[in-house]
């Protein structure tokens, strides 16, 4: 595993590999933990809470966003990606602060012709600087059954981002100039509206609230599960991501010599055995 002195590496890892495909035993409710953010017909809220939608067609995408802001915690999300020929559209779920100083840790689902895998876009920014993308081609299909993505994010293993809580976001949107081969493969509209879908949100993560972390006053914070303030990648872990970096990586900015010369390679880029 990475050095614990390079913890922005050890986020962009635990991007990577914390995806499942389990269902979770509880989960929240979208009236209650979600506000809709733009697109307004185009996102719904379904199944007294349990289902959220979000489309896209030619005039608008959709969005929604968390009512709580969270600093440190494990954040799972299941999401059914637009299915059949989804090219030049882009499903981002991330977590992030405000203001031009923003922290923000990645995930966006870039889609494809039929046939062709989904691309997984990662990236996190510190402070408003951003550059630290990957990109792994999926080897399952995040289109026909609900998968479960997590984010880990804790004090011992992460901790970058860790000053700025963050809040949860989702959109589907329309990128067709660069999502799918560079830009190369336009948007079909003809396709349209596309859909997305979201369920089983759960959040075992310290809520920010008027400058008070919910996890102050104890450390436990109240979870009946809390192996997420102590969680980082075993043996098997480790395994799993080099499989993945192996096997179906087709991007990695400590790897692009021509956007970051060697001598300017970012700091973690340096001192990591996976890359």
């Amino acid at each position: 595993m990475p050095s614990h002195n390079n913890p922005l590496l050890c986020s962009v890892v635990l991007i990577v590999i914390s995806w499942c495909l389990v269902s979770l035993v509880s989960a929240g409710n979208f009236y209650q933990d979600f506000d809709i953010t733009w697109g307004d017909h185009r996102a719904q809220i379904l199944k007294g809470g349990q289902l959220l939608t979000l489309s896209l067609d030619k005039a608008s995408g959709s969005g929604f966003k968390s009512k709580n802001e969270y600093l440190f915690g494990r954040i799972d999300m299941q999401i059914k990606l637009v299915p059949g020929n989804s090219a030049g559209t882009v499903t981002a779920y991330y977590l992030s602060s405000e203001g031009p100083n923003h922290d923000e840790i990645d995930f966006e689902f870039l889609g494809n012709l039929s046939g062709d895998p989904y691309t997984l876009h990662t990236n996190v920014f510190t402070q408003g600087k951003g550059n630290r993308e990957q990109q792994f081609h999926l080897w399952f299909d995040p289109t026909k059954t609900f998968h479960t993505y997590s984010l880990v994010w804790n004090k011992q293993r992460v901790p970058f981002p860790k000053n700025q809580p963050m809040r949860i976001y989702s959109s589907l949107w329309n990128a067709d100039d660069w999502a799918t081969r560079g830009g190369l493969v336009k948007t079909d509209w003809t396709k349209a509206p596309f859909t997305a879908s979201y369920a089983n949100f759960k959040a075992n993560a310290c809520v920010w609230s008027a400058g008070k972390s919910s996890c102050d006053a104890n450390n436990s914070g109240g979870f009946n599960d809390a192996t997420w303030q102590n969680q980082g990648l075993d043996a098997a872990g480790r395994n799993r991501l080099r499989w993945v970096q192996q096997k179906f990586m087709v991007y990695n900015y400590c790897t692009d010599l021509k956007r970051f010369p060697k001598a300017k390679l970012p700091a973690e880029c340096k001192h990591s055995r996976f890359l």
